[in-house]
């Protein structure tokens, strides 16, 4: 047996099957209905001269607009919830606080992008509604993931594997930035400027900094997921150098050249402007660095590694 409501053929079937003198389980039986459910409906809508479809039906439609839920939304706390947004308050601050566990958070953007909060728009939201967006996915979707790095890269017994990073003045300032580089086991850290922060610059200097290093001194390169390299491609393909991508807010996976970039913000704060620095003077904070003695090499310098590891390739 169905359970959903009668419908209008369904109760025009009862009102000629009345007139005929079925009874409810004669009726039940002919439209494939429970007599139970023909009997209620025969006694509610059944008047002295007889059951009629018609009113029947216009009788369960104003039924039906009653019995539906109005929401929760009501003038009080439509005001009080944009009392509180004009105020900068955010809808999870205004769910969990003042509005007493009344709606959720949920409910007040469902309400907000429907219109019916008053005099309020998204504007009044602290993102003005707009969405992060992250640009690089078609080529993350198709770069390398760390996770298929080779296992000696881990634990920086082998030479040659480097993590690539991008340091930037003040972002939306200026174009001019650096490129960093560090070779994991020695912990020599380089850099190169940069006019801009694009593929194309990127590819630029890592293709420097490889031919610029004798063979099997640059292996493999562990990065973030910047635009800046979406070169990745032209790297393995003119290079057979491959970029190995880390997971998305995971820094610690790059760990070196987060330290190594910290070491050149020394010389380098936030807000310097990088179009008007010299390399000359960008090499002398780099012989600097690399020139400290390092508790992690058994206290000689990055630089003292590196030269010794470059002995010994073969």
């Amino acid at each position: 047996m169905s359970h959903h409501h009668f419908t209008p053929i369904e109760r025009g079937k009862i009102e000629e099957l009345s007139k005929l003198g079925y009874s409810s389980r004669g009726i039940g039986e002919r439209i494939r209905r429970h007599h139970s459910s023909v009997s209620r409906e025969l006694k509610r809508c059944c008047e002295s001269d007889g059951y009629k479809a018609g009113e029947a039906q216009e009788d369960y439609g104003k039924k039906r607009q009653g019995s539906k839920p109005h929401g929760k939304w009501n003038e009080e706390l439509d005001a009080l919830i944009a009392d509180k947004l004009k105020s900068t308050w955010s809808p999870e601050q205004i769910a969990h606080t003042v509005s007493l566990g009344k709606v959720s958070f949920k409910t007040i953007y469902n309400w907000l992008y429907a219109g019916r909060l008053t005099g309020i728009t998204v504007q009044n939201l602290r993102r003005k509604g707009k969405k992060k967006s992250c640009r690089n996915l078609p080529f993350y979707a198709r770069g390398t993931p760390i996770r298929k790095r080779p296992r000696e890269v881990y634990g920086r017994k082998t030479f040659g594997h480097w993590e690539l990073d991008t340091v930037v003045p003040q972002r939306g300032k200026e174009n001019t930035c650096f490129a960093t580089f560090i070779e994991r086991k020695t912990r020599l850290y380089t850099a190169c400027l940069m006019p801009d922060r694009t593929a194309a610059s990127m590819e630029k200097a890592i293709t420097h900094l490889y031919r610029l290093l004798p063979d099997n001194a640059f292996l493999t390169a562990t990065t973030d997921r910047g635009g800046e390299f979406a070169c990745f491609d032209n790297i393995k393909k003119y290079l057979g150098l491959t970029l190995f991508f880390a997971d998305p807010y995971c820094p610690f996976q790059r760990g070196s050249n987060e330290y190594g970039n910290g070491l050149l913000r020394e010389f380098f704060p936030k807000g310097t402007r990088f179009h008007s620095v010299r390399q000359e003077y960008l090499s002398h904070c780099l012989f600097l660095i690399n020139s400290r003695p390092r508790k992690c090499l058994g206290w000689i310098s990055p630089l003292h590694a590196f030269l010794h590891e470059l002995s010994h390739l073969t």
